[in-house]
């Protein structure tokens, strides 16, 4: 069983800089594209930072495991990063299915659209952890990141935002290790349809307000 976040905080540059922690009660097998802990494992937390929408280290992998470090996370983790104060964070609960989300939605691009020139710095990023109360295969795990992928889409065109995503976007799915094991996370199957429902409702739940950029708000 994954926990609920906890919002705690560390210091950066005279700042109290949130971040959200999942803890695990035992192993949990995981999918994420995240930049620690990204791919298929065992992992047993998570961590979604806040950073300055300034934020230019090239090593997000070893920053985001010194904060674990401080934490006190024992184990692999999954590891993400966002320009959102995560103290916005929204929850869903469909069917068992558990989402969080943190959305920020300030640099939208289409997918297929070509690269501009450059990019605007303004706030963006839409991070989702997922837990699954069931075991699902490996090729069920992926095509949980899919379904959660296209929900996330579909509410980003019903907020009425031109694109379907930001170029920093991450999934994690997270699931137990033992029991049956569940073959399939399509949007029709029996995990995949209410882990597409938490997604849209915690993405248009988190994209109806005003995000402003962490770094953007005051000190103190």
């Amino acid at each position: 069983m994954l926990s609920e976040p906890v919002l705690t905080a560390r210091q950066e540059d005279g700042r109290d800089v949130p971040l959200l922690v999942w803890r695990a009660d035992g192993p949990l097998r995981a999918v994420s594209s995240a930049p620690l802990g990204g791919g298929i494992g065992v992992r047993h937390w998570v961590v979604n930072a806040t950073v300055p929408m300034s934020y230019d280290r090239d090593d997000p992998a070893d920053h985001l495991a010194e904060l674990a470090d401080r934490l006190d996370l024992d184990g692999p983790g999954v590891g993400l990063l966002t320009g959102v104060d995560v103290a916005e964070v929204v929850a869903r609960t469909d069917t068992g299915v558990r989402v969080w989300a943190t959305v920020g939605l300030g640099t939208p691009v289409w997918a297929a659209a070509p690269a501009p020139a450059t990019l605007a710095q303004r706030v963006g990023t839409v991070n989702l952890v997922a837990y699954v109360p069931a075991r699902l295969g490996d090729a069920a795990l992926v095509n949980a990141v899919a379904t959660a992928t296209e929900a996330k889409a579909q509410a980003i065109a019903e907020l009425g935002v031109p694109g379907t995503g930001t170029p920093t976007d991450a999934v994690t799915v997270l699931c137990p290790v033992d029991g049956p094991e569940s073959a399939y996370g399509g949007p029709r199957s029996a995990w995949g349809a209410p882990l597409a429902r938490a997604v849209h409702a915690a993405v248009t739940a988190g994209g109806a307000g005003t995000v402003v950029p962490w770094s953007d708000r005051p000190a103190g």
